[in-house]
């Protein structure tokens, strides 16, 4: 007989083998989520995944617990809702950079804004994997998509800069390599109070990749020799940029009141 896997308890067994590509990272991060969620001791039955469209957001018909596969760009706003009917819950957000920061962004900005009880992971990939490999706006500079053929005109978004300056109580940047890093800072998270933030950077080969003549094994050497851990970095000073150096850690964990314990005082004060 085979042992069971450790995360069998936390996986829709039915629904494997997933739809991952060889050599995307999504797997790894989501397996340092579901160790995280058991790491941290959390009640099962207060545990919520919420994702967007996406290749990451599968990731919520996989988790064995109560989840919720939602429209594009509205991840958060689901979660949002789920949160403030029952504060109880730990509601973690596992999506895309497209969805989250795209279609999402305005939803993200606001969410951050409030210190909703949140716990946002981003799996981001540089571009709009699942649905054909179009630019996205963490897509970098001068990079090949279906849509930048020649090369991306624009600047990406710098994540954990944004969070930060969207008023997230935790923000963080790991890579999928960083696999006990991120799962630590996943278990953080989960038991902090207010809008936490991590971003998980990961290879898209199919999509992302080919047209960059990256190959995965690039990527992930990359991820390897140019990582620079920084805890503590400033947000504004910190780069995605394999050719400087990916600057990855926890920069900010911090603390300010939540927008239900504000809600509460204003309002629940006087009723």
């Amino acid at each position: 007989m085979q042992p069971d896997h450790p995360l069998n308890d936390l996986l829709r067994k039915d629904r494997i083998p997933h739809i991952w590509c060889s050599g995307c990272g999504i797997g790894t991060i989501f397996s340092a989520c579901l160790n995280a969620i058991k790491a941290s001791e959390i009640d099962l039955s207060k545990v919520v995944m919420v994702s967007g469209i996406g290749c990451s957001g599968r990731g919520a018909g996989y988790i064995n617990v109560d989840s919720f596969h939602t429209t594009h760009g509205r991840a958060i706003p689901f979660a949002t809702g789920m949160k403030l009917a029952n504060p109880s819950l730990h509601v973690i957000v596992f999506s895309g950079d497209g969805d989250l920061f795209a279609i999402g962004g305005n939803h993200f900005i606001h969410a951050a804004r409030r210190n909703i009880e949140l716990t946002v992971i981003c799996v981001n990939n540089l571009n709009y994997g699942m649905t054909g490999g179009q630019a996205a706006a963490t897509t970098p500079n001068r990079a090949k998509t279906t849509t930048t053929p020649l090369g991306n005109p624009e600047s990406p978004f710098n994540l954990p800069l944004l969070a930060y300056a969207s008023g997230a109580t935790y923000v963080a940047r790991w890579t999928m390599l960083h696999t006990r890093d991120l799962t630590n800072s996943i278990k953080e998270a989960l038991q902090k109070k207010g809008f936490s933030f991590i971003e998980a950077l990961c290879p898209c080969p199919v999509n992302y990749g080919r047209r960059n003549k990256l190959r995965p094994l690039d990527v992930f050497k990359a991820y390897q020799q140019k990582s620079i851990v920084k805890n503590g970095a400033n947000p504004i000073e910190i780069d995605a940029d394999s050719d400087k150096g990916i600057i990855v850690g926890k920069f900010i964990d911090t603390e300010r009141p939540t927008y239900t314990e504000m809600y509460n005082k204003i309002y629940r004060s006087k009723g």
